[in-house]
């Protein structure tokens, strides 16, 4: 009899976490899928659609919804936020969105369309097997992760029917109608897996066997909008003050709208079951079955609508509270330099991670620029601190190279398609050239200026008006070429590679200035002219790599070398 019980037991397991794995792997091939077809178009609309708190809050709302990942849409945020495209209160408006943006897997978990599971599956599967288009391939993933979701879902409630009669396991769901309780678990099942639309959908499949009333369902449910800041926590742990912000942001409004809530949830389930399908020709667990799930999702969107609607207007209040709960860094801290843009929530969106990992480029790019700027004062003029800290400016420039390599050796691992590995390619070779600029700042010419020291070489000042008209040039040309990588400019790379002549003629005539300054009557004069043309060749080689990076822009964008 034992032997029995224990086999029965074990095919109830089974069933459960089988369904249950299927159930979240379909949640996750449904994300990246969605991620990969849409999510350059998404963050496209994210950064039109923030004009002000209403229309940030929509396009936060459908971003999510199209790419199923309100941590996405939180990382996107931030990375306008740090390349100053939105500000922090708009960035509110798109946060409160995304949790409506949530809402919609559970009202699509909610039809029953279980029957058609194998179906979504059969057809997903044939056109991700047969297309030979990514975009296709992936559309196929869509049909095959909602048909995982729909059979983990079947699975999940063919294992549990036995249960209906278990008297121990109907008294621990109806434990959850406390929504202290019921709060609990919501929030600790989403955190385990990361999800709160997993967390609502699992909710659903045990309202759709009879074992959740719908007061225990919207307690679960608040419980995973508030497991859900625990993505964001985490997400934002080691980043700028700006991803800090944009969590607290998230935990803030969704712990706030649980609290408000929490003591009317009998309230909202009088509502939601005077707006939802209700079935009168049933009763008990069968009618119970049939009408929860679908109130629960209605209860799930009716709350963070109403929510988001409520904490709209207090955006900039909510701004000041977590400005102040994380205020700015010390200077002394903001010196330290670190990646602002990279972000591994955005590596199974290729499309997504190529943008960050483009202006993390600039973020380096900026650096390369302060070193390009201070060496010459230094290198004339300054004294022997000036170009040492020239030269310092380089190692983190070297750590950003390694942070931005290691990025896109990780982006490169994911099933790309064409045009993204080739503008990975661009991007990495752009990264290789500012390193390359940044080496021969430190390697060579600030070697030049302590040789000038050490020497006690005085470049004349009309030598120096030369070269630095020259390096005004040099710097027009590098500014071109960081616009070009960062914002795919073709006019920009054209530009500097049409510049090739320019730079030609005036190294031509700086050099012939040092050959007529060669036979000058000053002392040391042949020491001068090495130095003072070593610059000018150091200076070419920054055209060089600058050129490059605008070639590998225009290769990237179709235009050839």
């Amino acid at each position: 009899m034992a032997d029995g019980s224990d086999l029965q037991l074990f095919h109830l397991l089974m069933g459960l976490f089988g369904g249950l794995a299927l159930f979240l792997f379909g949640m996750d091939q449904l994300s990246s899928s969605l991620k990969s077809v849409a999510g350059g178009r998404m963050k496209a609309l994210l950064s039109r659609l923030t004009t002000n708190r209403l229309t940030a809050a929509f396009s936060g709302a459908l971003v999510t919804a199209v790419i199923q990942s309100s941590s996405v849409t939180t990382v996107l945020v931030v990375g306008f936020i740090s390349a100053g495209l939105m500000t922090m209160v708009q960035s509110v408006g798109v946060i409160m969105g995304a949790n409506i943006g949530t809402t919609i897997t559970a009202q699509i978990i909610a039809f029953k369309v279980t029957e058609y599971a194998l179906l979504l599956i059969a057809v997903g599967f044939a056109v991700r097997f047969f297309a030979r288009g990514r975009r296709v391939r992936d559309q196929g993933m869509i049909l095959m992760g909602l048909g995982l979701i729909f059979f983990g879902m079947g699975v999940m409630g063919d294992a549990m029917d036995p249960l209906r009669s278990s008297p121990l396991f109907t008294d621990l769901m109806k434990g959850m109608e406390t929504p202290t309780w019921g709060i609990l678990i919501g929030a600790t099942f989403t955190a385990l897996v990361q999800s709160s639309s997993a967390t609502t959908g699992v909710v659903i499949v045990l309202a759709t066997q009879g074992f959740i009333t719908l007061p225990a369902g919207i307690a679960l449910a608040f419980g995973a909008n508030i497991g859900t800041c625990v993505t964001a926590v985490l997400a934002a742990l080691g980043k700028p003050r700006e991803a800090l912000r944009a969590a607290a942001v998230h935990v803030l409004f969704n712990v706030l709208g649980v609290v408000v809530w929490i003591a009317f949830v009998d309230q909202l389930a009088e509502v939601v079951v005077s707006v939802s399908p209700s079935s009168p020709g049933l009763t008990g667990l069968d009618r119970l079955a049939a009408e929860t799930p679908r109130q629960i999702a209605n209860a799930h969107t009716f709350f963070n609508v109403v929510n988001t609607l409520l904490f709209l207007p207090l955006a900039g209040l909510f701004v000041r509270i977590v400005e102040r709960v994380i205020p700015e860094l010390p200077p002394s801290e903001l010196d330290v330099v670190r990646p602002r843009y990279l972000d591994m929530e955005l590596i199974r969106t290729p499309s997504l991670a190529a943008d960050r990992a483009r202006l993390e480029v600039l973020h380096m790019g900026d650096r390369v620029r302060g070193m390009l700027t201070r060496i010459m004062p230094a290198l004339f003029d300054g004294a022997h601190e000036d170009l040492i800290e020239v030269k310092a400016l380089d190692e983190g420039v070297d750590l950003l190279h390694g942070r931005i390599v290691t990025y896109l050796r990780h982006l490169n691992q994911e099933n790309l398609s064409e045009g993204v590995s080739q503008e990975l390619m661009s991007i990495m070779e752009a990264a290789n050239d500012l390193e390359a600029v940044g080496d021969i700042i430190e390697t060579n010419l600030v070697v030049q200026g302590l040789g000038r020291l050490k020497e006690g070489l005085v470049v004349s000042q009309v030598t120096q008006e030369v070269i630095l008209e020259f390096h005004k040039v040099i710097l027009r040309a590098f500014d071109l070429s960081l616009q070009a990588v960062s914002q795919r400019s073709r006019e920009a790379a054209q530009a500097v590679v049409d510049m090739k002549g320019e730079i030609n003629q005036l190294a031509d005539m700086a050099s012939l200035h040092e050959v007529q300054r060669l036979v000058a009557d000053e002392p040391r004069r042949l020491e001068m002219y090495t130095l003072e043309v070593d610059v000018l060749k150091n200076l070419k080689r920054v055209y060089y790599f600058s050129k490059r990076m605008s070639r590998g822009v225009l290769v990237a964008t179709g235009q050839g070398g």
